[in-house]
């Protein structure tokens, strides 16, 4: 059977009938926009496959109860329990989330650019890692509307459904996220200049 052709909506009905191969295709079809935006949050590999695995059972268990009624959404609506997820455990912990400039996954290397030089990879590399440690030096909710919009590919109003506020918040806090981007990179460059 050809699951690559099938929409999500077919995929889970595949799934709740029965066939596993309808859940293993949409967890092929989506896993890396959802530990993406997962690991963005928490900067941690192990703790952003957790919740990975965390968010699956959920959907599983939700999928097999009957309580699926997201027509045409499931992306979305399982990065809200992804994102939920998250929450819950900085709430259950007292966390922030630490920022880390450690390795670990790196979702840049599955960009697989291959006709550039050793400069060029080594610029490419280094200006990933400066945009990723702006990132973790936005306020939580910029970062969440950046990472969501650029990383999940996430619709405004996905996103705004997602974390509970209007559009034009959503909106806002994007706006914000590279106002606030834009001016550490310029801060970055005059630093340059003067060393």
């Amino acid at each position: 059977m050809k699951l690559q052709g099938k929409n999500d909506q077919e995929l889970i009905h595949l799934y709740i009938s029965g066939q596993e191969a309808g859940l293993a295709e949409l967890i092929r079809r989506h896993k890396s926009k959802i530990y993406t935006s997962i690991y963005m949050l928490v900067k941690d590999q192990y703790l952003a496959e957790d919740i990975f695995q965390d968010t699956f059972i959920k959907v599983i268990n939700t999928l097999k109860t009957g309580k699926y009624n997201e027509e045409g959404k499931f992306l979305p609506w399982v990065l809200r329990i992804a994102h939920n997820l998250v929450i819950d455990y900085y709430r259950k912990d007292k966390r922030t989330p630490v920022i880390t400039s450690g390795d670990g996954y790196d979702i840049f290397d599955v960009l697989g650019l291959h006709d550039e030089s050793i400069e060029e990879r080594m610029v490419r590399d280094q200006t990933h890692k400066d945009l990723r440690r702006m990132i973790q030096l936005l306020p939580a909710e910029q970062k969440e509307v950046l990472i969501m919009r650029h990383y999940g590919d996430l619709s405004f109003k996905e996103i705004a459904d997602i974390t509970q506020v209007s559009i034009n918040t959503a909106l806002g806090r994007m706006r914000y996220a590279l106002n606030n981007l834009r001016k550490m990179l310029q801060t970055k460059e005059l630093s340059i200049k003067v060393s």
